[in-house]
C-alpha cells in the first residue's frame, strides 16, 4: 500500500523488521548505510499514546512508560544508522520529551512536529526548557510566511536545526523547495518517489540545482550541525 505521504507500507512483523527491510533495499541499491544514507524515524507518538502510556500494537501491545520507550528508540540508534526521530514523545508529554532530549539529543536529530506546530511561542518553550533540537517547519499550518521564516531563525539561532516539510495531504505545488534552498535550512521532508505530488518537490529542487550551478552546495551530514 501507499500512505498519505507516498510512503510504501508494507505487511511487516514488528517495527525493527521496517528498519531491516530499509536496509536491505539501501544494500540492494549498491549504497551503504550509515556512510551514504542513514535513517529518519518519524514515530508519531501522539497516536499510540494512551492514558500516559506508549502502546505499541505491533510489538504485541505492550505499555511502556516515557524512560522505557525512550530505552528502546536508544536501543535501535545503537543497533541501526539512525540520525533523525520526528515526534518521539506524545505532543503533551513535556517530561518525556525532557528524558528523551537528555538521553539522545547529542547524537541525534529530535525534530517536534506535533510538538512545535510550527509555533515560536511553543518553539521559545522548547528552547527554553532544552526540549528536543529540530523543528518540522510546516508553511500552511502556521499560515504565513512571516511566521514561517520567524520560526526558521528563532531554531537557527537557538542551535536548532529547521526541517521544511509537506503535508500528509499534498498538490503538485513545489514552493516548498524554493523555501527550503532559500531560507538554507538544509533539510526537507518531502515524501517518497511514488506520486506525482511528491515529486514536483524533488523536481524544483533538481532545477534550482541547475540554475545554481557551481554555487549550488549539498550539505549532507553537516546539515545535522548540532549533532556531536
Amino acid at each position: 500500500a501507499v500512505g498519505d505521504a507516498g510512503g510504501f507500507a508494507p505487511n511487516v512483523a514488528n517495527h525493527e523488521a521496517a528498519i531491516q527491510m530499509i536496509l536491505e533495499a539501501i544494500d540492494k541499491a549498491g549504497y551503504t548505510a550509515g556512510t551514504q544514507i542513514a535513517l529518519g524515524l518519524d514515530c508519531a507518538a501522539s497516536e499510540f499514546y494512551k492514558d500516559g502510556q506508549y502502546v505499541l500494537e505491533g510489538e504485541g501491545g505492550i505499555k511502556l512508560g516515557a524512560e522505557a520507550w525512550t530505552d528502546m528508540l536508544a536501543s535501535w540508534v545503537d543497533k541501526y544508522p539512525i540520525i533523525s526521530i520526528e515526534d518521539g514523545m506524545h505532543e503533551g508529554d513535556w517530561a518525556g520529551w525532557k528524558h528523551l532530549t537528555e538521553r539522545l539529543g547529542s547524537k541525534v536529530q529530535l525534530v517536534g512536529d506535533d510538538l512545535f506546530v510550527t509555533n515560536t511561542k511553543i518553539l521559545k518553550r522548547g528552547i527554553d526548557e532544552r526540549i528536543a533540537n529540530s523543528i518540522l517547519i510546516k508553511i500552511n499550518q502556521i499560515g504565513t510566511l512571516t511566521e514561517t521564516f520567524a520560526a526558521i531563525e528563532m531554531a537557527k539561532r537557538a542551535g536548532y536545526t529547521a526541517v521544511i516539510s509537506h503535508r500528509s495531504g499534498e498538490t503538485e505545488d513545489s514552493t516548498i523547495a524554493d523555501i527550503a534552498v532559500g531560507s538554507n535550512a538544509g533539510q526537507i521532508k518531502t515524501g517518497s518517489l511514488s506520486r506525482s505530488d511528491r515529486m514536483a518537490k524533488y523536481n524544483q529542487l533538481l532545477r534550482i540545482e541547475e540554475d545554481l550551478g557551481d554555487v549550488a552546495s549539498y550539505p549532507g551530514r553537516s546539515a545535522f550541525y548540532n549533532l556531536r
